[in-house]
C-alpha cells in the first residue's frame, strides 16, 4: 500500500505542511504502508485526531467552547466536535445530517481496530498474525474518508483573521477589497518612528507606528539582510590615525 490510497489525508497534510506533529505523524503513517506495518492504523487513528485539533483549534469559539475537556478524549468526540465547529451537521436535510453522523461510526470502528490490532497502542501477544492488507486498507480508507470531509469543510469555513494561524493568502477576497479601498502614506516627521497612514474610505485613517526594522523583518527576511548589508555599507569607515595626528 501506499500514499495513493489515502489521497485526501495527503492533500490536508500538504495544506498544513508547517504543522509539526501533523506531518510527523504523516511520516509514520507513509512508513507503516511502505512496510506493510499494522503501525498504519494507530498512524491512521492519531492522523484523524490530530486533523480535528488543528481544525477546533482554529474556529473554536472560546465563549462557548466545543473542544474536548480531555486532550485523551476518544476519537468520536473530536470528530464530533470538528463537525460541530465547522456547522456542517447545520442542514435543511435531515437525511443528510444522519449521514454526517455516520462519520462518527467510522471514527469509533478505527478506534476498536486500532486498540485491538495496532502494535503502538497496547502491548500484544507477540505470537498473534499480523493483519491484513485487506483489514489496514479498510482503517485507511476510512480514516481518509473522516479526513477528506472535514478538510474540505474547513476550506469553506469562515475565519476570523484576528485568531487564525492561516497565511495571508487564506482570504484572498478580503484582501482584494482592502487593497481596492483603502490607500497608505508614510509619515516620518513624528520621531523616530515611521507612522503607517492607511487611509479607510470616507476620509478617516489608520495609523500604525512601526520600526523600519520590525517591518522588514516580520514581512521580509530577505529584504532585511538586504536592508542591513546597506546599513552597514554606510557606516563611516575608522580614521587610521597619521603621523602628523600622532598616535592616542
Amino acid at each position: 500500500m501506499s500514499l495513493d490510497w489515502c489521497p485526501g489525508i495527503r492533500e490536508a497534510c500538504a495544506y498544513w505542511h508547517d504543522a509539526p506533529m501533523l506531518q510527523h505523524t504523516f511520516e509514520a503513517l507513509q512508513a507503516g504502508l511502505e512496510n506493510g506495518n499494522d503501525s498504519s492504523i494507530d498512524a491512521a487513528k492519531g492522523l484523524v485526531e490530530c486533523v480535528c485539533r488543528v481544525v477546533i483549534d482554529q474556529l473554536d469559539n472560546p465563549a462557548s467552547p466545543l473542544k474536548p475537556s480531555r486532550d485523551d478524549a476518544p476519537i468520536t468526540e473530536w470528530v464530533s466536535a470538528a463537525t460541530r465547529v465547522l456547522k456542517r451537521g447545520d442542514v435543511r436535510d435531515r437525511k443528510f445530517a444522519d449521514l454526517i453522523k455516520h462519520h462518527n461510526g467510522l471514527a469509533e470502528s478505527l478506534r476498536v481496530l486500532r486498540n485491538d490490532s495496532g502494535p503502538l497502542s497496547h502491548g500484544k501477544d507477540g505470537f498473534i498474525q499480523a493483519l491484513t492488507v485487506y483489514h489496514r486498507r479498510a482503517a485507511i480508507l476510512a480514516a481518509d474518508a473522516i479526513v477528506t470531509f472535514i478538510h474540505k469543510a474547513y476550506l469553506d469555513a469562515k475565519l476570523d483573521p484576528i485568531t487564525s494561524r492561516e497565511p495571508w493568502d487564506r482570504f484572498a477576497a478580503n484582501n482584494k477589497l482592502i487593497d481596492a479601498h483603502v490607500g497608505l502614506s508614510v509619515d516620518t516627521e513624528d520621531g523616530d518612528t515611521p507612522t503607517l497612514r492607511f487611509l479607510l474610505p470616507g476620509g478617516e485613517e489608520l495609523p500604525i507606528n512601526i520600526e523600519v526594522s520590525r517591518l522588514l523583518y516580520q514581512l521580509d527576511r530577505e529584504a532585511y539582510v538586504e536592508a542591513l548589508n546597506a546599513a552597514r555599507g554606510s557606516l563611516a569607515p575608522d580614521i587610521e590615525p597619521t603621523e602628523e595626528q600622532g598616535e592616542p
